[in-house]
């Protein structure tokens, strides 16, 4: 019976804590849109949920505020809490659906990581700019990230004129300087990663990523040159997580000033994981508007 009562209480902590997200509505003067990446680019098959776009029409429209989720993450189901906030503060927001699945880990990893120092970029490359012949994962050129994210603001600036979201484009391609990049854990390490290749207006990674160039070195990529300037990073993780000191030596690598890293401490509620606490604890809600700045 103890183990049954124990059982029933694990599965309402984890009930609540789901339902406690789902449940969260964006005010009604927000403008919420569900597309789908079919609907954009008709040679996207794979991982075709919908992308969530948020903003509110009736402020000054600000930068663009593009959020990548972490492996197995769902737009839909990502951290409305987080991005009400950036919302608040002026951004249009993108939580764009990708394909996820595997993890540079879960690849980058044994004889594969032996093989080749240079596996987590190269994954990296693949599955974000799709120009590269990574054999390791089977993303498509039509699946990158960087190709869904530009074919969603094409279809958003023809469908949603109220959006202006030409602002975001240049040439038919993303304008990085007028887009804050961002993402939770494996989608952290995307936005890390495309910030240093592209001059972005803001880089917040959330507990990013573990990449290795072998056992117990990060991978040579955290110290490359950056397009972006420093002053634009920042970075989180929080304390009780299982790889908390890798991602502060990663952040420490890509030269984050220590005031920019932000070592969440907050106790971890009952069915969460510190992993991914930080974009969907809404006590941390000071601290999203310092690493979020405004965004108009």
């Amino acid at each position: 019976m103890k183990f049954f009562l124990s059982l029933f209480f694990l599965i309402s902590c984890i009930f609540n804590t789901l339902f406690a997200q789902s449940s969260f509505s964006f005010p009604k003067e927000y403008k919420v849109l569900k597309i789908k990446p079919s609907d954009t680019d008709d040679k996207i098959t794979d991982a075709d949920t919908p992308h969530l776009v948020v903003y509110n029409p009736s402020v000054k429209q600000g930068k663009l505020f593009f959020f990548m989720p972490g492996t197995g993450g769902i737009a839909l189901k990502g951290p409305k809490k987080l991005f009400a906030t950036a919302v608040e503060q002026g951004y249009h927001v993108i939580n764009i659906s990708y394909i996820n699945r595997p993890a540079v880990a879960q690849i980058c990893r044994g004889v594969n990581l032996v093989n080749n120092v240079k596996c987590t970029s190269e994954f990296r490359t693949k599955r974000i700019f799709g120009d590269n012949n990574f054999s390791l994962i089977a993303d498509q050129s039509q699946d990158a990230i960087v190709n869904r994210l530009t074919k969603l603001l094409v279809y958003l600036s023809e469908n949603d004129k109220a959006g202006n979201w030409d602002a975001y484009l240049e040439d038919g391609k993303p304008k990085w300087s007028e887009i804050a990049v961002s993402g939770q854990s494996q989608g952290g390490g995307m936005a890390a990663f495309i910030a240093k290749k592209h001059l972005v207006a803001r880089v917040v990674d959330f507990s990013g990523g573990w990449d290795y160039a072998k056992k117990g070195q990060i991978a040579n990529w955290y110290f490359n040159k950056s397009i972006t300037p420093a002053n634009l990073w920042y970075g989180t993780y929080h304390v009780t997580e299982p790889r908390a000191k890798t991602i502060k030596e990663t952040y420490e690598a890509m030269e984050i000033s220590e005031d920019h890293i932000y070592p969440f401490n907050l106790k971890v509620p009952e069915g969460r994981k510190g992993h991914s606490d930080g974009v969907r604890n809404i006590g941390y809600k000071t601290q999203w508007i310092e690493l979020l700045g405004k965004g108009n």
